[in-house]
């Protein structure tokens, strides 16, 4: 793991959170096929899988560290890193390319004052790209949380934003 992954993921996870965690994974003692569940289940709890997380899946689990890691790394929903309340995910798809995603992803990061992959000083924002969301027809698109939002320009993204800042959504 290079050093800026690790620094990433060994980060601190409060022991009020690590207990949530415990309760989480240990009905699935010896059952790794039952792992996506748990992260699925631990995401609510933790907005970032750190070592102390993923050594406490693996511990009630049974099962390696290192299997953990792997699965949290794999998935682009996941991340060791810490996000924002609101993780703002832009489609890098074609048709999202096509028709305007550079010029929507420019006016998200002039508002929020972050570039892509970062997170607001504050905790609430954090700007991601992901492979297609599914909803070409309406591109270009991005998901907030588990919200799609679609057709945007520069000037609506702008004002899906200034919602979420004020917590009107």
């Amino acid at each position: 793991m290079n050093q800026d992954a690790y620094n990433a993921y060994s980060h601190k996870t409060s022991s009020d959170q690590l207990v949530e965690v415990a309760k989480i994974a240990a009905p699935y003692k010896n059952r790794p096929e039952m792992l996506m569940t748990v992260i699925i289940q631990v995401q609510k709890v933790v907005r970032a899988f750190s070592e102390d997380v993923a050594a406490v899946i693996a511990r009630e689990m049974g099962i390696p560290q290192t299997n953990v890691y792997s699965f949290i790394t794999f998935y682009a929903m996941l991340s060791v890193k810490p996000r924002g309340k609101y993780i703002i995910r832009m489609c890098e798809s074609a048709p999202c390319h096509v028709r305007g995603a550079k010029e929507v992803v420019k006016a998200m990061e002039k508002m929020l004052q972050i570039k892509m992959g970062e997170t607001t000083e504050d905790g609430r924002f954090t700007l991601e790209y992901c492979p297609c969301l599914g909803i070409c027809d309406i591109s270009p698109a991005i998901m907030i949380n588990h919200e799609t939002y679609g057709n945007l320009t520069p000037d609506s993204v702008t004002q899906l934003i200034k919602r979420y800042i004020r917590e009107d959504v």
